[in-house]
């Protein structure tokens, strides 16, 4: 085709058109929007609105993130995150206490949630090499679960989805009826044997947990886990509750064949994970032990 010498003179023209319309059409590339939030550790974190890609080193927090629906983000977790069974398909990066770093950073994450396992010193290094991490325990409250709810339903985008599963919890255990029964005093297995013994204080979500199934924390005077052998035969507590896996071994063994709740058949087996962490299951494990109790 020949170019005229009036279709030369429009060519520049045409091309400035032509700029000016990709400038007009093409996608605008957008500043990441940020929050700032303070963890467990007292850290001020900044942290994407609505991260894509999340990182869970801990359990709680991988259950939390499924009951709130947001799963979807989870692109890793580790070897302990198995509730729901669901999780187990997603890539782990091993342990917690020998975690690696450098696996954790390869997953590619815009951010990592983690729990008590996980010290300051491996936060703030994960925080140095550019990825967020945001420290959420467990709470020393039963209270305290709605407070982790809410958080990580603000650093993960779902705030409303984290506001209706703690409307539905309050409601369960606010629909609990009252019993006018002495509360049965019981003693909760976490460790035993020769290493100690080794339960849930006073000042733990665990010990809330027991009163609001209608029982009496034989070791409700205790602030942190140790317990005595002596304290825990003279109580001699109308109910032990020990995970289910433990169980067998803890009734064989002496002296604790010798309490009266397992000459008694009133010893609980527990589904692990639904009492020793502080998950929405918490309010299942509220129904079950006072069934138990005063069925």
């Amino acid at each position: 085709m020949m170019v005229t010498a009036h279709m030369k003179r429009l060519l520049p023209i045409v091309f400035v058109a032509v700029l000016a319309f990709c400038a007009c059409t093409a996608p605008v590339r957008q500043e990441a929007v940020v929050d700032t939030v303070v963890d467990s550790y007292g850290r001020k974190v900044a942290v994407p609105t609505h991260p894509r890609r999340v990182v869970s080193l801990s359990p709680a927090v991988t259950e939390i993130m499924y009951a709130i629906g947001a799963q979807d983000l989870l692109v890793g977790r580790t070897d302990f995150c198995v509730y729901p069974p669901e999780a187990e398909s997603i890539p782990t990066i091993g342990g917690i206490s020998n975690m690696s770093v450098e696996r954790v950073l390869s997953m590619n994450p815009d951010m990592v949630i983690c729990g008590s396992m996980v010290n300051r010193k491996n936060a703030d290094q994960i925080d140095g090499m550019g990825t967020p991490i945001v420290c959420v325990v467990e709470q020393p409250s039963f209270e305290g679960l709605y407070d982790n709810i809410a958080m990580i339903g603000r650093l993960v985008g779902r705030q409303d989805e984290a506001n209706r599963l703690n409307d539905s919890l309050r409601r369960a255990v606010s629909s609990l009826p009252a019993t006018d029964a002495t509360p049965k005093s019981c003693y909760y297995v976490v460790g035993f044997g020769p290493a100690g013994n080794f339960t849930a204080g006073g000042n733990t979500f665990i010990n809330d947990i027991i009163r609001l199934a209608g029982g009496r924390n034989i070791a409700e005077s205790v602030t942190g886990w140790n317990y005595s052998m002596e304290a825990l035969m003279k109580e001699d507590p109308d109910y032990i509750i020990v995970r289910r896996e433990d169980s067998a071994a803890f009734c064989s063994s002496k002296p604790y064949n010798q309490l009266r709740a397992v000459r008694e058949g009133r010893v609980i087996g527990i589904v692990s994970g639904m009492l020793d962490l502080q998950v929405p299951r918490n309010v299942d494990m509220v129904m079950y032990l006072r069934q138990r109790m005063y069925e």
